[in-house]
């Protein structure tokens, strides 16, 4: 029988706590729990108000990797869902609000996938993100002349950009917008990623087009369609080794060189915040945001 743990005031079953996710490592489902734990205080503002899509890992990255967006199954009653539109009719998802809520979605073994609005406004974008995806042989160093160019074209419109490791390969840049559709906020983050092609035509890529690809930073502009996601900050990832989505200066994306200067785990992840705070908290500030021009 699985322990029961209460969680401020919520009293909930949290199992195989022994269980190893991460055979690489070692890293345990108890560990995974101890990290959401850890940094649920810079996590959660991240979360709230977002329907939250659970990229299920249950056995490990090794084992059936599996979106679930819908409640799923046996939620707590006392977990925050809202109505969402969807294409094919409005659904009911999940907003992680609190730790209990943290607590009970971590025990799933998820990563978790945010969109670029919140449950109240689906119409209105309040990020805009772009993911920056190097195609072998190129890697996360390939990524920071992109990185640097994007943020400085986004400054000419008055927009101030933050970034993070995607947890994978590449990285994120995200910026706080406002009065702007998903698909205004698209075509604009588009734009952009057809200009940084033209910039630097032997390096960057907007189109999806895998063949295209080696060697090369594909610039996804689509995460910012209202229907997308993209993994959140400090979400850990289904890969060999715990590596999270993790928030970075922009001192340390121009120095990276290497691909190890840009990867994080979660073991790297409270020293991190307890230096440098939660770099994407300005992303959280309404007066923060910028319309698009």
């Amino acid at each position: 029988m699985a322990p029961i743990t209460d969680v401020e005031g919520r009293r909930l079953a949290l199992s195989n706590l022994d269980k190893v996710l991460y055979p690489a490592t070692g890293f345990t489902k108890g560990e995974v729990l101890h990290y959401y734990a850890t940094v649920a205080e810079v996590l959660l503002p991240h979360l709230r108000d977002r329907p939250v899509s659970f990229l299920r890992y249950p056995d490990g990255p090794d084992g059936q990797v599996f979106f679930t967006k819908n409640v799923p199954p046996g939620t707590p009653e006392w977990v925050t869902t809202a109505e969402v539109p969807r294409s094919a009719g409005p659904a009911r998802m999940v907003l992680v609000q609190d730790l209990p809520s943290l607590m009970w979605a971590a025990n799933l073994v998820t990563e978790f996938h945010t969109p670029q609005w919140r449950a109240g406004a689906p119409e209105e974008a309040d990020r805009i993100v772009f993911d920056l995806d190097p195609g072998p042989p190129a890697t996360v160093a390939d990524c920071r002349e992109v990185a640097l160019w994007l943020r400085e074209r986004l400054a000419a419109d008055g927009i101030e950009a933050y970034a993070k490791t995607s947890g994978s390969k590449g990285l994120h840049l995200l910026a706080a917008v406002r009065g702007a559709s998903g698909e205004r906020t698209s075509a604009y983050a588009k734009e952009l990623a057809v200009e940084a092609e033209r910039a630097m035509p032997g390096l960057v890529l907007h189109r999806m087009t895998r063949t295209l690809r080696p060697g090369k930073v594909f610039v996804d502009w689509s995460q910012n369609a209202a229907r997308k996601t993209t993994a959140a900050p400090y979400t850990l990832r289904a890969r060999a080794h715990p590596t999270v989505s993790a928030p970075v200066t922009w001192e340390e994306v121009a120095g990276c060189r290497a691909p190890r200067q840009l990867r994080f785990e979660a073991g790297d992840i409270a020293d991190r915040v307890r230096d440098h705070g939660d770099l994407l908290a300005p992303l959280l500030d309404p007066a923060r945001a910028h319309a698009l021009p």
